[in-house]
C-alpha cells in the first residue's frame, strides 16, 4: 500500500448530513453509510475523530431568534449533538467499529467526559472518536468545536462534509452556473466571502494554519477516495 496522505483526520458531520433525505431527525440509511465509510477508513489505518452537529434536531441561534434567551437555547442544541453521537456510535458499532463519545458538557451515563489526552489515547489504539456537545460553552457553533478539537488531537486535516462536491462562488443546489474551486487561500474565502464555516472557526484554522478540505459525503466511497489521494473537493490552505 502507497504512503497515506494523512495519518490523523477530525470529521465534521452536520446534523443536517444525518437527516438525509428526511431534513429532520435520523435517517438510518445514512447513518448506515457514514457507519461503512468510516469502517473503511479504520481499516486503512486512518486514526479519525468526528464532531457532530445538531441542525436536524435543535438549532439554538434560530430559538433564540424566535425569543428564547441564548445561552439555554445553546445548551439544547448541545444536547441534541449528544443525542446524534449515540446514534451514530450504535450504527458504528454494529458493524465493528470500536468508538468512544466524548461530551463537553458531563452526561457520565451516556458519554465520557471530553479529555484531551484520553482522546488521543483512544485515537492511537484504533477507535473512533465521536466528539459531542460543542466547546461546551454557548455562543459557539460545531464549525467551531471542531477545529479546535482538530488542532488539540494533532489531526493534519479538517474534513467538511456537505451534500455538495466543496466550495463554489455560490449555491450550486440553486444556481447551474455557479463556479467551482478546486484550491483557495483561506485569504481567497475571505476576500471573496465564500461560504467554507463560521468566521470564528474558520479564523481559527487560519491562525493556526489548519487545512480545509470540504467535500461531498454523501456519496459512498468519497471519503476512502480522497483519504488515499485522490483530488476530491476544494482544499483551503495557507497557499493555492
Amino acid at each position: 500500500m502507497s504512503e497515506l496522505p494523512y495519518k490523523r483526520v477530525l470529521l465534521k458531520l452536520s446534523g443536517e448530513m444525518l437527516a438525509g433525505e428526511k431534513k429532520y431527525g435520523l435517517n438510518e440509511e445514512t447513518l448506515h453509510n457514514i457507519a461503512l465509510d468510516l469502517k473503511e477508513i479504520r481499516d486503512h489505518g486512518i486514526e479519525m475523530g468526528i464532531v457532530v452537529g445538531a441542525g436536524n434536531i435543535f438549532r439554538g441561534l434560530q430559538a433564540a431568534g424566535r425569543g428564547m434567551e441564548r445561552v439555554p437555547a445553546d445548551h439544547m442544541g448541545m444536547l441534541a449533538t449528544i443525542i446524534n453521537a449515540i446514534a451514530l456510535q450504535d450504527f458504528a458499532e454494529r458493524i465493528g467499529l470500536h468508538t468512544r463519545v466524548q461530551s463537553a458538557i458531563e452526561v457520565h451515563e451516556v458519554a465520557e467526559p471530553y479529555i484531551r489526552r484520553r482522546a488521543i489515547r483512544h485515537l492511537e489504539k484504533g477507535r473512533l472518536v465521536i466528539f459531542a456537545g460543542g466547546t461546551g460553552n454557548p455562543y459557539f457553533t460545531t464549525d467551531t468545536a471542531a477545529a479546535l478539537r482538530a488542532s488539540e488531537i494533532g489531526a493534519e486535516v479538517l474534513l467538511k462534509g456537505t451534500r455538495v462536491d466543496g466550495v463554489y462562488d455560490r449555491d450550486p443546489e440553486k444556481h447551474a452556473d455557479a463556479k467551482f474551486y478546486d484550491r483557495l487561500s483561506y485569504n481567497e474565502v475571505i476576500d471573496q466571502r465564500l461560504k467554507v464555516m463560521d468566521l470564528t472557526a474558520f479564523t481559527f484554522c487560519q491562525d493556526n494554519e489548519l487545512p480545509i478540505r470540504v467535500f461531498n459525503i454523501t456519496e459512498r466511497g468519497n471519503l476512502l477516495r480522497l483519504l488515499t489521494g485522490e483530488n476530491i473537493g476544494t482544499v483551503v490552505s495557507g497557499g493555492v
